[in-house]
């Protein structure tokens, strides 16, 4: 059986040309250059670090400078590095390719394609930051394995400790006479809610999976054995978690927490408040768009990890963001800048996910983030921020205009939030100028001495005397640059 590819003259050319525009632009995560096969140890490490993460291209023959120098290849020199990928495990199926160099030497070509991780070297895995080749960290392998397992051996997937009895039949034919309605399952022509279970994967042996219990368990029926299906909500005063103005913790199945999810929003997220031409009337609109938020909630809802027993998702709303997190880190070798941009579609709870879909609350996988961005942007808001945080997935909403704090060191006023509110959004002013802004018939004094009360507090700050400067947001407050 031979181990390495041979080309055409053709073809030959046709790789060579790949080579130099590979070689030129340098080596990174998907590309590593050695001078000869007596460097392959090195080299193989990199082949798996290379399998664990996106695949590359890893070439012999090539000087430290980027020149393409080949080397003597011999059968002897193919066979020797044939042996060196076999100390991979898993095997990966690998051709080493040779490309001629015109001085009559070549160069040797490991194509290394995306799979299925992780793979060990000699037994220790390895992993790709850069240009450099590592040894990955044991709880990196860990997670690669459980990735590994998760299709077969998925937790959605397993029987669960409740009956169908414990489900709420009501929420699962209203399920799919949605999905039938949106021409997303076709009709069962029953509603017996077993059949109905049936029909979307959720029965194994008349018993629910876990993804049944997720889906529609009754509320009275989740404790004591799945605490994960979890809900916290938090409105808090100011812009760090010191102080609730409401706190909550409520335990459902994830159609109940989508819905409450929302209503919490609704309840609490500041609105801004507009005139619209011609009506001569203030209109109030959310300062977060509604239906970027309902995408962010079916996505932490679909994608978070329910193996873990004391994971939950949480909404938690601040004077200047909104945070929806889910537990779970990030898998499949994505990163939270992936999620900004178009990246592979995997679902970590695929069952959960598809009936989210039929039920019409989230599209095909791979586009929630995607559309929580455009959504966001479509409303006039900088997109939204993706990262990891001790365990959990968090998207962060920032509103595109001012909000006034509720509380710095202590509350704020109302009149004190209106000043604010007014210097952001029709500039600086005298004290005069603030109080004719506002309109409501509160005096100069009363609006001078809330000035200084809020320049005492590093809000504002004042160009000019007291009576006749002109006040303007504080620089600890507001940076519009």
């Amino acid at each position: 059986m031979s181990y390495f590819l041979d080309h055409t003259a053709e073809t030959n050319a046709s790789m060579l040309r790949e080579m130099e525009e590979l070689v030129a632009r340098g080596e990174g995560e998907q590309a590593e250059f050695k001078l000869s096969t007596g460097q392959r140890t090195e080299a193989v490490k990199t082949v798996c670090a290379m399998l664990n993460a996106s695949g590359g291209f890893v070439v012999f023959g090539v000087s430290d400078n980027r020149i393409l120098v080949g080397q003597q290849v011999s059968p002897d020199t193919l066979e020797a590095l044939v042996r060196e990928l076999k100390r991979i495990d898993p095997q990966p199926l690998l051709s080493p390719e040779t490309v001629d160099l015109p001085n009559g030497r070549a160069l040797i070509l490991i194509r290394v394609p995306r799979a299925d991780p992780p793979y060990t070297y000699d037994g220790r895995p390895y992993i790709r930051m850069g240009p450099t080749t590592s040894v990955m960290s044991s709880s990196q392998y860990q997670r690669m394995m459980v990735e590994r397992m998760q299709p077969s051996n998925r937790w959605e997937l397993l029987p669960s400790s409740l009956t169908i009895g414990d489900l709420d039949g009501a929420e699962v034919i209203r399920t799919a006479e949605e999905a039938i309605g949106r021409g997303r399952m076709e009709d069962p022509g029953t509603r017996r809610v077993e059949h109905l279970l049936l029909g979307l994967n959720l029965l194994l042996d008349d018993t629910p999976r876990n993804a049944a219990v997720v889906l529609f368990a009754r509320a009275d029926r989740v404790l004591p054995l799945y605490p994960q299906c979890l809900l916290r909500l938090a409105r808090f005063r100011g812009r760090d978690n010191g102080e609730f103005v409401d706190g909550r913790q409520e335990v459902g199945n994830a159609f109940q927490a989508f819905h409450r999810a929302q209503r919490f929003l609704r309840d609490h997220v500041p609105v801004a408040g507009r005139i619209v031409p011609g009506l001569y009337e203030r209109v109030d609109d959310p300062l977060y768009p509604p239906v970027a938020l309902r995408e962010a909630i079916a996505n932490a809802l679909c994608h978070r990890d329910y193996a873990m027993h004391g994971g939950s998702v949480g909404i938690a709303i601040y004077d200047d963001r909104v945070e929806i997190s889910s537990s779970g880190p990030l898998r499949f070798g994505l990163r939270s800048d992936d999620l900004s941009r178009p990246h592979p579609s995997c679902a970590w709870n695929p069952l959960i996910a598809s009936v989210f879909y039929v039920r019409g609350m989230i599209e095909r996988w791979g586009r929630g983030t995607l559309k929580i961005g455009e959504l966001s942007e479509l409303a006039g808001l900088v997109k939204p921020d993706f990262h990891e945080r001790a365990g959990e997935v968090v998207v962060r909403f920032f509103p595109s205009s001012y909000v006034p704090p509720t509380r710095v060191s202590h509350d704020l006023t109302e009149l004190q939030r209106r000043i604010l509110l007014s210097l952001a959004e029709e500039g600086p002013g005298s004290s005069a100028v603030v109080t004719r802004r506002l309109a409501d018939g509160t005096s100069n004094d009363r609006v001078l001495r809330a000035l200084q009360q809020l320049r005492h507090l590093g809000l504002v700050q004042i160009m000019g005397a007291t009576r006749g400067g002109q006040w303007t947001l504080g620089r600890r407050d507001y940076d519009p640059g």
